[in-house]
């Protein structure tokens, strides 16, 4: 996809391309990028539409670059990427925690990263027979789960920098939430960055992470609004609770 693409790998496109000009190159090598988007990246890079990739310096290939990032294109398409799926996952974690107050799941639109798209799921569980003040982080990469080095991981780092607070959990600085919930965070691409061979943790570059925020701010809204309409149940409850403990002694009061 023309907005995640780098310099280095466009370079390497141009020069090994089958395509005889410019614009067959970008219609051709990119997806979601039709014969008139082309021709308008061509425009605002100054290039001649009918130049051989091959012939693009370094300097053009910038140009190029930069032109391809102003241009609106459409969101890359998803037929390629394996989601679990929002109602699989709620059904399994429903299926799973089965006691739980709240289940909440989201999926965000596909975003771009190194010109490969991929896509953030999250789900999380609150509230049942859960041990007080923890919360379990599963991480999953196209749907493998990830067991080990946690704390390198892209979906440790979203978690932590979201500010739980506003969605009334407890949070210390620069760490998890507290709280009985359990949270799962997949991502899936074609392309996942792990940080090393084992494949245990996603490498925490900024546009993973952002999107990983951006799915849990969204849940997190969802989960204020329960816990926000618990406590308003709970404050009712206890009204009527200390209404009735007295009513005894009013009802007599008044009847005198």
């Amino acid at each position: 996809h023309p907005y995640g693409v780098e310099f280095g790998i466009l370079q390497r496109m141009l020069a090994s391309t089958s395509s005889r000009t410019l614009v067959s190159f970008i219609t051709n090598e990119f997806s979601s990028v039709g014969n008139q988007t082309a021709k308008e990246m061509c425009k605002i890079a100054k290039l001649d539409e009918s130049m051989k990739p091959q012939q693009v310096d370094r300097d053009q290939t910038e140009k190029l670059l930069n032109a391809m990032q102003k241009v609106k294109v459409q969101r890359p398409p998803t037929d390629c990427l394996s989601p679990i799926g929002k109602e699989e996952l709620e059904k399994s974690l429903k299926k799973e925690y089965p006691t739980a107050e709240f289940v909440i799941v989201r999926s965000r639109d596909p975003d771009v990263y190194r010109g490969f798209p991929f896509q953030i799921e999250i789900g999380i569980v609150y509230g049942g027979e859960m041990k007080e003040d923890t919360i379990e982080l599963i991480r999953i990469a196209n749907r493998v789960p990830l067991l080990y080095q946690a704390g390198a991981c892209a979906t440790t780092e979203a978690v932590k920098e979201t500010d739980w607070k506003r969605y009334g959990l407890s949070q210390s600085t620069n760490s998890l939430p507290s709280g009985k919930m359990v949270l799962v965070i997949n991502m899936s691409s074609v392309w996942v960055p792990f940080v090393s061979e084992s494949k245990e943790a996603i490498a925490p570059y900024p546009d993973i992470v952002k999107e990983m925020k951006l799915a849990l701010q969204d849940a997190g809204r969802e989960l204020s609004r329960y816990l926000s309409g618990k406590r308003r149940a709970g404050e009712q409850k206890r009204r009527i609770l200390i209404f009735e403990r007295y009513s005894t002694e009013v009802a007599e009061a008044l009847a005198a």
